[in-house]
């Protein structure tokens, strides 16, 4: 690829699946099989989706979640499309300003960090509304992986040691995750039977089995050991939402993404609208293109943080901001120059442990959904006697307003903290429709804020760059979020005189490691082509 550096070390590893009926890809090779198996026993896409939310949150800790929440994009064969928010919610007793006596990290680790969980609600609804199997035998797989074991992998032993330090502070969690001190070896059987008896709570009475009786009172007690907000009602009262999804139209293809409470939907179709009205896009990799892309996305950026929050709290101007017309005033403010981000006012008006799975079944039914327990093993408390994690997703607010958050982003009171209200998310579980309306492309991933940017990468990628697949997921990737004022990149993605026409042009360059895990399946003249990304441990399964 033009203007990519020679030691870029993933061109040509992204990990490819080929199936001619059937695809299901996920951060784990496990979940990914478990979704597969479910699919050849003649569950449709969402039965497995359900299958691989429940078995992530067995073989893959760091993210998959019980203790968590997410979204999830379904289209069935018949061509509608519907958008699921089970995102986490504030607890009541929650306030606007109760981080500020506590410092940054009381909303990132422990007890006070965890929002009301909505996973469970989310899942047990989606397949409720469109499964196809009982639902006992779509959460069989995962309670045989908690109550069996599973064989651990060097990515997962390595993932649950790089954040022992945190997990050793709670009992609970330094007793599941760290036994004899020390992460489950590479090879050794992991099991975890108090995990087991939740999701067999979950089996036999639904949502119910989460939110009311023995596991609820498990979660309130933990609440009370560690001075957390969670209550009885708070648990008994969360529902999901099905809300209306974001439709972009890109070239002629049509992107279906999330609404808020997620940003992604509204922030990725405002970088796609203005990047689309430059015409044919410069070459992949170059000064050019990076340099239209940052200053698309540092705009988009400024919107999503200003503007957008919970539509239960807030008003989203979701048609202004979508406009093509709105787009083209943005397009018109971009020069050949960095245009340095606007002081931010956070009183306007109005990483990353999260995973992304993506299936589509033998009859065109497809199913795009990102999950998430905010920093990587959430609050890194897990709940004593049933076995898993709880969130950290109170970070995800503007805990205080004007300030950045653990990902760096700057917001403002539409997404200040208040009881009931979800948490702006970035989460960006997207399905892509040909200019034949056909299904085309699946897409989403982890990785905070840069998920939005990540997602739009893979699909300009496809569509404006004509790569393959594999290749649109393994390219090195760039990112703007407006604040701080810096362009991200991959370190060692791009060519050294790249970085330095950017720096001429005014622009701030921070080399950042590499970032996300895509899962993503796209239609093939042969079936169906499930790519995971080189960079983590994912892998795809089908029939």
């Amino acid at each position: 690829m033009a203007g990519v550096s020679p030691g870029w070390g993933y061109g040509g590893k992204a990990r490819v699946t080929n199936a001619p009926s059937a695809m299901a890809v996920s951060g784990s090779p496990i979940a990914s099989n478990v979704g597969r198996d479910i699919l050849q026993r003649g569950g449709n896409a969402v039965d497995a989706a359900v299958a691989v939310g429940f078995a992530l949150a067995v073989v893959h800790p760091e993210a998959g979640n019980l203790g968590g929440g997410g979204f999830m994009i379904i289209r069935p064969r018949d061509g509608r499309v519907y958008a699921l928010d089970y995102r986490e919610a504030a607890p009541a007793r929650a306030s606007r300003d109760m981080y500020r006596a506590g410092g940054p990290e009381a909303s990132v680790t422990g007890h006070l960090a965890a929002g009301v969980p909505g996973a469970v609600a989310g899942l047990v609804e989606a397949q409720r509304r469109f499964g196809r199997l009982p639902f006992a035998a779509v959460i069989e797989p995962a309670i045989r992986l908690a109550s069996d074991g599973f064989v651990v992998d060097e990515y997962r032993s390595r993932s649950i040691g790089e954040d022992s330090s945190r997990l050793v502070l709670f009992p609970a969690s330094r007793a599941t995750f760290l036994p004899a001190d020390r992460p489950p070896a590479p090879g050794s059987r992991f099991q975890q039977p108090e995990l087991a008896g939740t999701l067999e709570a979950i089996r036999d009475s639904g949502a119910a089995g989460f939110y009311r009786g023995r596991v609820a009172e498990l979660i309130v007690a933990e609440m009370q050991r560690g001075g957390g907000l969670i209550s009885r009602e708070d648990l008994a009262g969360y529902k999901p939402i099905w809300r209306d999804p974001i439709e972009i139209s890109y070239r002629g293809y049509t992107i279906y993404s999330m609404p808020p409470a997620s940003s992604g939907g509204v922030t990725m179709g405002e970088i796609l609208n203005i990047m689309e009205g430059f015409g044919p896009l410069p070459r992949f990799g170059s000064a050019a293109l990076i340099h239209r892309e940052a200053e698309a996305m540092r705009r988009a950026f400024t919107d999503r943080n200003t503007y957008l929050g919970d539509p239960g709290f807030v008003h989203n101007p979701l048609d202004r901001l979508l406009s093509k017309e709105y787009a083209a005033t943005l397009r018109q403010q971009i020069g050949e120059r960095a245009s340095p981000t606007p002081r931010f006012d956070p009183g306007a008006p109005g990483g990353s442990s999260t995973t992304h799975y993506s299936v589509v079944d033998a009859e065109g039914d497809a199913v795009s959904c990102t999950t998430t327990l905010n920093n990587s093993y959430g609050s890194a408390v897990t709940v004593t006697g049933a076995g898993f994690l709880l969130n950290d997703e109170m970070d995800d607010f503007a805990t205080a307003p004007g300030e950045p958050n653990m990902y760096g982003l700057v917001q403002g009171e539409a997404n200040a903290i208040a009881p009931g209200k979800r948490m702006l998310s970035a989460m960006t579980p997207s399905i892509v429709l040909d200019p034949n309306k056909q299904l085309y492309l699946v897409v989403g991933t982890p990785g905070g804020p840069r998920i939005i940017t990540m997602v739009y990468h893979v699909i300009s990628n496809v569509i404006d760059h004509h790569m393959s697949l594999p290749d649109a997921v393994a390219a090195p990737r760039m990112h703007h979020q407006g604040l701080p004022d810096s362009l991200q990149v991959e370190t060692d993605g791009f060519l050294p005189e790249t970085l330095d026409s950017l720096r001429a042009r005014g622009h701030a360059i921070a080399s950042r490691g590499t970032w996300g895990d895509v899962e993503a399946i796209i239609r093939t003249p042969q079936g169906w082509e499930g790519v995971s990304d080189p960079r983590l441990g994912g892998a795809g399964a089908g029939y």
